[in-house]
């Protein structure tokens, strides 16, 4: 056993990564640059061999090419409006899409306590192991074949709204600006679960409104839960 394969030797590994790389639209020179881009941080003792490195990266390799993305498909638009399509195209959410049109989950690599919680329905480990997998894709074949497979699987994301997208949060807040109140509060009010697979409720409040909560498995989506159910209460209200 060569030394690569001794640090992952104690990992559940997928029987064949062939269909995932089809699917990314690249074969690996360096393989275990994928198997290290699958391997969540507790299925390792050392969190050196986890995907979280190549998820710094990516998450900036992502912007990068989202925003040379954008920058080129919308030419008219200023940047104001070029932002709200980043942050939509960049945020958890879309990210999990993504993970889950290229069948990621079933290629994790996750201790049994993860799996038997629900690890790979987990968005926040989706997100994470999609970042890390554009680093992957940027270290093992240049920025060429990452923008080749972000054309792939955010170009239609991208093409779905005419108009830049705002999320809930934003929306919000806009709202509350536009009423002279002062900016929603957002307070964590609850956390369940294990360590590695969270669920949080999460309050929002405005200056004279009843405060509500939104629910997700992470921070980001049950505020954004929380927004949006605020925004539907002032909706029926008007």
């Amino acid at each position: 056993m060569n030394q690569k394969e001794e640090k992952f030797k104690n990992i559940r590994t997928p029987q064949n990564l062939t269909d995932l790389q089809k699917k990314l639209r690249h074969q690996f020179k360096d393989i275990q640059l994928l198997h290290q881009a699958l391997t969540h941080s507790g299925a390792t003792q050392n969190r050196l061999l986890s995907n979280e490195r190549l998820e710094f990266l990516g998450d900036r390799v992502l912007g990068l090419s989202l925003a040379k993305m954008l920058l080129k498909k919308f030419p008219d638009e200023i940047e104001g409006q070029i932002s709200y399509r980043f942050h939509a195209l960049a945020r958890n959410e879309t990210l999990t899409k993504v993970a889950e049109l290229i069948d990621l989950a079933p290629n994790l690599y996750l201790t049994h306590g993860e799996e038997e919680s629900g690890g790979r329905k987990n968005p926040g480990i989706l997100a994470d192991c999609c970042e890390a997998i554009i680093a992957a894709l940027y270290m093992d074949g240049g920025i060429e074949v990452v923008e080749d497979f972000i054309n792939e699987y955010w170009h239609p994301i991208m093409s779905e709204s005419l108009s830049p997208p705002k999320d809930a949060k934003t929306q919000l807040q806009e709202w509350s600006q536009g009423q002279g109140l002062e900016l929603p509060i957002y307070k964590v009010k609850e956390t369940q679960g294990p360590p590695h697979a969270p669920n949080f409720t999460i309050e929002v409040s405005i200056q004279n409104r009843k405060p509500v909560i939104g629910k997700g498995r992470s921070k980001q989506i049950a505020e954004q839960a929380a927004a949006k159910e605020l925004l539907s209460l002032i909706k029926d209200r008007c």
